[in-house]
């Protein structure tokens, strides 16, 4: 198996989930992570009991899927940052580590001693990676941000997903959402940053913010509304397809399931849809027997293929279209896409065995090294590793109960 990122030490002072993610990421290619937490709270998103209204931990267990799936394969050391004995040990941490990750606001990191600055003064090597909620510099710069705010609702994702006349704004997709979209972008700018280094032999600086990643996300609009001069007209959902193409758009089966269809070229795709669908005649129709009148007619044509989708199961459909040439896909729920034939052929929805020792399963990286699936390891418990950790700097029994009694260490 490949592990590109074998050999190389990160260290990761940070919380919740959009720069852990890409801890996670970079210790499911190989890297050496260690994550710090404070001395006695530990990663505030430990706190969570709920999460979509549901427990977030599991019964009678230590596995918390929200700790899990940005924190898989760290080790966890406990330090009260900001003290003398504890910045001792966080020094040599530096010292021995690639890349140091943190998202913490400029006051806080500061006061820790871990600002660009603090850290490159210890190991100028070090690529110093920063997950901002804004901007790392300019009027936001001290200002947080979960990706709620700065990634959906400022990156123009929210808007974009809110039809005119709404009365209520949509909320993510799913928890986390744009956290670890910004995740694997941190962990792609990390590895460019780390071949530079190699190329170079100078360590850039890696900044990324939620907001950036949601303007990426959004460029699309973004980029035709810079051309167009203004805000782009609001589309209200239709249930009859593209205003010229019947075979673009989800549409509702008889047990209330939805198939998304995305058949980009409507003449090329029309008589084989009709046909799998058991109308051909619909193919020879004189309103839709060339790609130009499909698409003149496109609104009848659409609400024939609502009242054709809406006549079967979603079951019945999947039988039906299995094998056609055109683009189309069952709208999933997440228990589904858990359970999805093509992750799981890869080996995307990964077994990792939690502190009990009871098999679980994560969905891994997208990211795969010669067709290879990740092997998982589960995330650290709180402080887990502080001992470990510190032996291995070199500190001896009696240092290390020093530090346990100066507070430094948990």
């Amino acid at each position: 198996m490949t592990l590109p990122m074998e050999g190389i030490r990160v260290l990761e002072v940070a919380q919740f989930t959009f720069v852990p993610a890409a801890g996670a990421v970079l210790a499911d290619w190989g890297a050496e992570v260690i994550k710090v937490e404070h001395a006695e709270r530990g990663d505030a998103q430990r706190g969570l009991v709920k999460v979509l209204g549901l427990d977030a931990v599991s019964k009678d267990s230590s596995f918390a899927p929200i700790m899990e799936g940005p924190n898989r394969g760290k080790r966890s050391i406990g330090l009260a940052l900001g003290t003398p004995e504890a910045t001792e040990v966080l020094h040599e941490l530096i010292r021995r580590s690639d890349v140091f990750l943190t998202n913490y606001l400029p006051g806080a990191r500061r006061k820790m001693g871990i600002d660009v600055d603090a850290v490159r003064a210890v190991n100028p090597n070090i690529v110093y990676t920063l997950g901002a909620g804004f901007a790392y510099q300019g009027p936001e710069a001290d200002k947080g941000g979960y990706d709620a705010t700065a990634f959906w609702a400022r990156g123009g994702s929210g808007d974009g997903a809110t039809p005119p006349g709404a009365d209520a704004f949509p909320g993510m997709p799913a928890g986390a959402y744009g956290d670890n979209i910004g995740g694997m972008t941190i962990a792609a700018g990390v590895s460019a940053a780390l071949f530079t280094r190699e190329r170079t032999g100078n360590a850039p600086v890696v900044d990324v913010s939620l907001l950036g990643v949601g303007a990426w996300t959004t460029q699309y609009s973004v980029n035709l509304a810079l051309m167009a001069g203004g805000p782009l007209p609001k589309v209200a959902p239709s249930s009859v397809g593209a205003p010229t193409n019947p075979l673009i758009g989800g549409y509702r089966t008889s047990d209330g399931r939805w198939l998304m269809l995305s058949m980009l070229q409507p003449g090329r795709y029309w008589p084989e849809f009709c046909a799998a669908a058991g109308r051909p005649e619909l193919a020879t129709d004189e309103r839709f027997d060339s790609a130009e009148k499909l698409m003149a007619n496109a609104a009848v044509a659409g609400s024939l293929v609502r009242e054709i989708v809406a006549s079967r199961t979603k079951d019945a459909w999947v039988t039906a279209l299995e094998g056609i040439e055109g683009q189309w896909s069952v709208v999933q729920d997440a228990w589904e896409v858990g359970h999805d034939v093509s992750l799981r052929a890869v080996g995307q929805i990964a077994t990792v065995v939690d502190a009990e020792g009871v098999e679980r399963e994560l969905v891994a990286n997208p990211v795969q090294f010669d067709r290879c699936p990740p092997h998982l390891n589960r995330a650290p418990l709180f402080a887990e590793h502080t001992d470990e950790i510190v032996t291995e700097l070199g500190y001896d029994e009696d240092q290390l109960l020093a530090l346990k009694v100066a507070g430094a260490i948990t």
